[in-house]
């Protein structure tokens, strides 16, 4: 276990004026604090916490971010609170541990929303202050490391969150070795086969390996010194995760990978960094296509080095990267190695820096806009795993995108009365429509139109989150507006039925309280709204303002109504009165499974009620789930006892050769299953995309036939359609 001394040296090597005694205090508070307490392997607890201050002394962070690494889990875990925490190390301390400590008291409908509202408070609590996501990441590594002692289920879950929010995450703040060692650490658990063969494949070819960087870095660093540049040349082989990507997107064993080996260049300038790729090139000749320059244009993460990839010795194709030892040192600690110090405030990133994170101040954007925390959270994967697209403003200024983004996008970025208007964009010049793919270097000027509006159409090609939010806002408040005037109609055309004057009604306010009170509604536009939404029926407020007489029928109690008429009628049917709905089988009256999605038992689902039809059922990540309004959806769930056979899709793509199709038929037969439709389509590229539709029991059965596939020579990609 690393000891309190052990961390205080550690930041004294880089913070002189560290507060020793703080140091101690928090280590000796934390350790008491969880004493008796044992990990999954039997350890004690402590030494999470200990390891995790170790790492972000790694990181090289101020002494508040280590004390917080050290008592990060206390609040969670033991008797201790924030308000104890404040009181013992100052607010500072207290607001970094509260915004790295589980949400765990907090009840969400479903341990996606948990996580999804978990993540998205998360964000709240890093735009404050960075450090919360520093030292989250470090307690992440720290689990990771030690992931073996949990049960299977549980590594499959961490080591998916990490592979989808915290490895990229870890990316963005240009963190390459948090993000490299994420990745391979989640690849142990996601992809054991693939993980086995990869590591099997990279250690039988170790020692050639060492042999062939060794005689590359003592060639290189030999000519490099002949031209006079003091360069420190090293090589290695790629991470695993990244091997594995290269074998599945090229359908290549190990052994027919090319360029597994990277070699890094470090040299004293920028000039140095542009003369030595010139030496590169007179020694080795170029890839064409290979070369990138992230020196002259950074990524957002601030990540700078020049990218070439030659054939080497013995015609292998190898990667050099070439930088200066800073560029290096912030390639490897991203925002962490730009901390500066201040001895009375703490720390902070410094100005001139802040500017280049601000897709942190996006995501505070985004989690504003977006009512259900889970679209947040896929939105937020989505433009976190993009690659970069560079654009230019007429002005000349750069815009960075995800890969596949649109002028939508672009307009969206500058301003959302810019993205409401656009009808198309000039891209070097030239107009193009909407749907446009942004491309490196495209100078791009957005052409609008006063008439404009957004579409809905355009949900289906915009790459950004922050234009699909910004679009479905719109849309909602359009629709909002719509039901509005609806519902209006509707009541004034019931209280027509019933001798009753709608405008006499508004101005009585007596009688429009107590139609808020028994309805509970908050205002006369949301009486209306819910009207038009289908939530509320007109002749419920009939019957409050003017109820049936005593020798008529009974009136109705207020109770038993204020849901509104579409959702109690849809609860009685189903059974459930707790705020859920078990569907206990098949009505095609009252449910309807979406086609979009095609979710089947086991799914995470979500209702939306649909006036008139019932509830419409989708799986919870689906985009046009995320589409419907938040007022309408309601929380579902599957009864186990349910037998259900849904039709599904599966999208197959593989190699275009003999009999590859005869294997896949073969496996989903042994799989006990019955194609009942396929579309196959060979392409240009050498692959066939197969679409295969058949019926399946539940979610367990599908991803079995899933697995089973993957391990089908030939298949490059399995995915639900």
């Amino acid at each position: 276990m690393v000891g309190p001394e052990d961390i205080i040296e550690r930041v004294r090597a880089y913070q002189p004026a560290a507060d020793s005694d703080l140091i101690r205090r928090a280590y000796a508070y934390a350790s008491a604090a969880h004493e008796g307490q044992k990990r999954k392997s039997g350890d004690p607890y402590f030494v999470h916490p200990a390891s995790v201050a170790g790492i972000i002394t790694d990181l090289r962070l101020d002494t508040a971010s280590v004390c917080a690494g050290l008592l990060h889990d206390v609040v969670e875990d033991t008797l201790a609170t924030t308000r104890d925490i404040e009181r013992e190390f100052g607010g500072e301390i207290a607001t970094l541990v509260d915004g790295v400590t589980k949400l765990s008291k907090i009840n969400f409908t479903s341990k996606e929303d948990r996580q999804a509202e978990n993540f998205r408070k998360m964000v709240v609590a890093m735009a404050r202050d960075i450090r919360v996501l520093l030292v989250k990441l470090c307690d992440r590594v720290d689990n990771m490391r030690t992931l073996e002692h949990m049960k299977p289920e549980a590594q499959e879950r961490i080591a998916r969150e990490t592979m989808e929010i915290y490895a990229p995450l870890a990316n963005r703040l240009g963190m390459q070795g948090f993000k490299s060692e994420l990745e391979d650490l989640s690849f142990r658990w996601l992809e054991p086969d693939g993980y086995a063969e990869v590591s099997a494949g990279v250690a039988k070819t170790q020692r050639e390996r060492d042999r062939y960087i060794e005689g590359v870095c003592k060639t290189l660093a030999g000519r490099l010194a002949e031209q006079g540049f003091a360069a420190d040349v090293t090589g290695r082989a790629k991470h695993l995760y990244s091997i594995w990507r290269k074998m599945k997107a090229s359908q290549l064993s190990v052994e027919q990978i090319y360029d597994l080996i990277a070699f890094r260049v470090l040299v004293e300038s920028v000039g140095d960094c542009y003369a030595s790729l010139g030496v590169v090139h007179s020694k080795w000749t170029p890839v064409p296509g290979r070369f990138k320059d992230y020196i002259a244009l950074p990524k957002p993460n601030m990540y700078q080095s020049l990218h070439t990839t030659v054939m080497g010795p013995g015609r292998e194709r190898i990667e050099i990267q070439i930088r200066t030892h800073e560029m290096h040192r912030v390639a490897e600690r991203g925002i962490a190695a730009h901390w500066k110090y201040k001895e009375r405030n703490g720390g902070g990133i410094a100005d001139q820096d802040a500017s280049r994170f601000e897709w942190l101040r996006q995501l505070m954007e985004w989690q504003r806009d977006m009512k259900d925390p889970a679209e947040f959270l896929e939105g937020v994967k989505v433009d976190l795993f993009q690659d970069e697209v560079y654009v230019f403003t007429p002005k000349g200024d750069v815009k960075v995108f995800p890969r596949g983004a649109t002028p939508v996008d672009f307009a969206y970025q500058i301003h959302s009365q810019l993205g409401n208007q656009i009808t198309g964009a000039r891209v070097n010049g030239k107009l193009e429509p909407l749907r446009y793919k942004l491309r490196n270097g495209d100078v791009v000027e957005v052409v609008t139109s006063g008439t404009q509006q957004p579409s809905k159409d355009w949900l289906e090609f915009v790459a950004t989150t922050g234009a699909r939010a910004k679009i479905r806002n719109f849309l909602r408040q359009e629709q909002r507006d719509k039901s509005l005037k609806l519902g209006r109609e509707l009541l004034e055309r019931e209280f027509g039925k019933a001798s009753i004057s709608l405008n006499k009604f508004l101005k009585n306010e007596h009688e429009v309280r107590n139609v808020m009170e028994v309805l509970r509604v908050g205002n006369t536009d949301e009486l209306f709204i819910s009207i038009g939404y289908g939530k509320i029926d007109p002749q419920e407020v009939v019957a409050v303002v003017a109820p049936p007489s005593h020798d008529g029928r009974e009136s109705v109690p207020p109770d038993s109504i204020r849901e509104g008429k579409l959702a109690g009628f849809v609860k009685k049917i189903m059974g459930r009165d707790d705020g859920g709905i078990r569907l206990n089988g098949i009505d095609d009256v009252l449910v309807r499974y979406a086609k979009c999605c095609n979710p089947l038992p086991g799914d995470d689902i979500l209702g939306f009620i649909t006036r008139g039809r019932g509830v419409t059922i989708h799986r919870r990540g689906c985009p046009k789930a995320f589409d419907t309004d938040p007022e309408r959806r309601v929380e579902i769930q599957w009864d186990t006892k349910a037998k259900i056979n849904r039709a599904v899709q599966l999208r197959v793509v593989t190699a275009n050769r003999p009999g590859i199709l005869a294997h896949v038929g073969q496996t989903f037969s042994a799989q006990g299953i019955n194609i009942s439709e396929a579309n196959c389509r060979a392409g240009d590229d050498g692959r066939a995309v197969n679409m295969f539709t058949f019926l399946c029991q539940d979610l367990t059965q599908l991803k079995s036939v899933m697995k089973a596939l993957q391990k089908v020579t030939g298949v490059v990609l399995v995915e639900r359609g």
